[in-house]
């Protein structure tokens, strides 16, 4: 899993395209969704979001997706789920205090996001995480979010 995690990290920018194409598509299907309700829809989102998430970034699904500013590399794979940056644990070569065998997940996402578009997403403080959203699909969440405040100029997480 670890092996395909970093292909997403390497290949960041591509993968960044290809959400924006999803953002557009699933923005453009919102009245569909409101039609249908959001709340029956999600079972279907979650089922194609954790597995398609879960190969390639071996996503925790915590409902609140950063994969967008943090390079591909999913933050909820750091042993504390550190949402903002690497603790003072962090190795000389890189790896992780908690699990040496691990390279640290925001080294990768220092990586990552040198290599995407919009690099300003790092930088941002985000708010600690909450249980309340965790298994449910961040992409559904972020289109209802966003179509029902009108455009905002973040793009959808992955």
């Amino acid at each position: 899993m670890y092996v395909v995690r970093k292909w997403s990290v390497r290949y960041s920018h591509q993968l960044e395209m290809a959400y924006q194409v999803l953002e557009a598509v699933l923005s453009r299907l919102h009245p569909l969704w409101t039609l249908i309700g959001y709340e029956r829809v999600e079972p279907c989102f979650q089922f194609v979001e954790r597995h398609f998430k879960t190969l390639l970034f071996d996503c925790q699904m915590c409902g609140d997706c950063l994969l967008g500013s943090t390079g591909m590399s999913c933050p909820m794979n750091c042993p504390k789920e550190l949402r903002n940056g690497p603790c003072g644990g962090v190795r000389q070569d890189g790896s992780c205090e908690v699990h040496p065998a691990m390279r640290c997940v925001w080294i990768d996402a220092w990586d990552g996001i040198q290599r995407m578009r919009d690099k300003s997403g790092i930088r941002q403080v985000q708010p600690p995480f909450t249980n309340r959203s965790r298994g449910r699909s961040s992409w559904l969440k972020a289109v209802k979010i966003r179509r029902s405040h009108g455009p905002q100029p973040e793009r959808l997480e992955s």
